[in-house]
This record gives structure tokens, sequence and C-alpha cells, in this order.
């Protein structure tokens, strides 16, 4: 009993330490320590206006490529249901409707994702990776050429990333840390063609009604968009060996 009592204290000890030591090396970088100074204090009262504690912080990522715009959701990570708290503006987009399937396309990507990178150091002041290619990507696009390095970031300019203006990156980058630092391994971003209201999706499916490849993207997405906007919980994403999406 003893024994695994201890095994359990260590567990804890690890995953503490892990997870100071990332907010630590974070702030070794003097962008991310100018961020705290800024922002700390907005996004504490932001928290506190949404009833989230800042030590319990649990992240979802809805981007909309029409409207241009990333909804940030936030909960308690022992609550189930996310509360929209803040809207982050896109200042530029690139390419057209439609998901990214080569390199060099200039298309932003669209699916369900996650963020995989930290970059303290970015050319684009701050930024946050998205994990392009995905499974669905590497199945359905150019083998070999799908390109990658797909961010949310600073500055106003764009090749296929999301940049929402080094202002407002520094807010979500933070959140970002604050959210990993509380133990969410995984904080997903899911990227939209639009807002899949039943007349947006009525009229993309319209238009490119032809295009299985956008049709078969846009049908998995809507599943998703329907089921969040209904239970404010993350649905339960599969990838499948035809590159759709299982949606639970």
């Amino acid at each position: 009993m003893l024994r695994r009592y201890s095994l359990f204290v260590l567990i804890i000890f690890l995953t503490s330490f892990q997870s100071d030591s990332f907010k630590s090396s974070q702030l070794k970088y003097s962008r991310v320590r100018q961020a705290y100074k800024e922002k700390e204090n907005t996004i504490s009262a932001l928290l506190e206006n949404n009833q989230i504690d800042k030590n319990k912080l649990n992240i979802y990522l809805r981007a909309f490529k029409k409207e241009k715009q990333i909804e940030l959701w936030a909960k308690n990570n022992s609550d189930t249901k996310f509360t929209l708290i803040k809207t982050y503006e896109v200042c530029r987009t690139s390419g057209v409707i439609g998901p990214k399937r080569k390199q060099g396309d200039l298309q932003i990507p669209e699916g369900y994702y996650h963020i995989n990178r930290f970059n303290p150091v970015s050319n684009y002041h701050l930024s946050l990776g998205i994990n392009y290619p995905n499974k669905s990507d590497k199945i359905l696009g150019e083998k070999s050429k799908l390109g990658g390095d797909i961010f949310i970031h600073g500055d106003c300019v764009t090749i296929g990333c999301l940049p929402i203006t080094d202002n407002q990156i520094k807010e979500l980058y933070i959140i970002c840390i604050e959210a990993k630092n509380n133990g969410q391994t995984t904080i997903p971003v899911t990227i939209f063609p639009s807002k899949l209201t039943p007349e947006e999706y009525k009229t993309l499916t319209d238009e490119f009604r032809t295009d299985s490849d956008k049709i078969g993207l846009w049908t998995d997405l809507k599943k998703g968009y329907d089921l969040f906007n209904e239970t404010k919980e993350l649905p339960t994403i599969g990838f499948l060996k035809s590159g759709r999406h299982r949606v639970n």
C-alpha cells in the first residue's frame, strides 16, 4: 500500500514539475515576459468574469475563415461545458474556401487540429503551431508535398496561416501557456470554412455539389459544429482510413 502511495505521489510531482518547467521555459524569452507584463491582468479579469479559475483553465479554439474570426472557448477542467469568452479577429487570410491539399497552394487548412508548438521567437512575434497535416490531410492531400508550418501568429501577413496582430497574439499565446501549464496536453483547434449554419451549409454544398472532397470534409465539420453548439462539449473525433472523420 505504501509503495502504491509513493508511486502516486511521484506521478503527481512529476506532472507538476513538467508543467511548471514548461511555463518557466517559456518565460526565459523576452517576448513572453513582455506579453505577461502587458496582458496578465487583462486575462485574469477575463477569466474571473466568466467564473473560470486560471489554475484549472481548459480551452478550445474555433476558427472561421470566411468571418475571419477565432473564438476562444474556456472552462474549468472539472466542468464539461465550455463558455465563449472572447473572439479574436484574423486580420488577413489567403487562398479560397476549401482545405489545404498541397504545399504552396496558399490555403488555410480546414479540419480538426490541435496546438502542437509554441514559438516564442517567431518571425511574427509569437506563434502557435497547428498540427497540419493531420491524419485526414495525409490521406487526401498530395503525397509528399503537403507542406506544413501553419500557425496562429502575430503581425498581419499570411500565406496559409492565421495572423491576429502582435497585440492579440500576446494574449492568446499566454492563455495557451496557462492551459498547457495546468495539464491540458491537447489544445484542440477546429478550422471551419465559415460558420456552418443551415443556410450557410446549404449555400456551400450547392455551390460545390460536384466536389466530393470539399463536401465530405464539410459534412464532417458540420457534425462537430452542430454537436458543440448544442452541448458546449467537445465531440470525440476519429480519423477513418478514407480520410473522413467519425464525429461523436
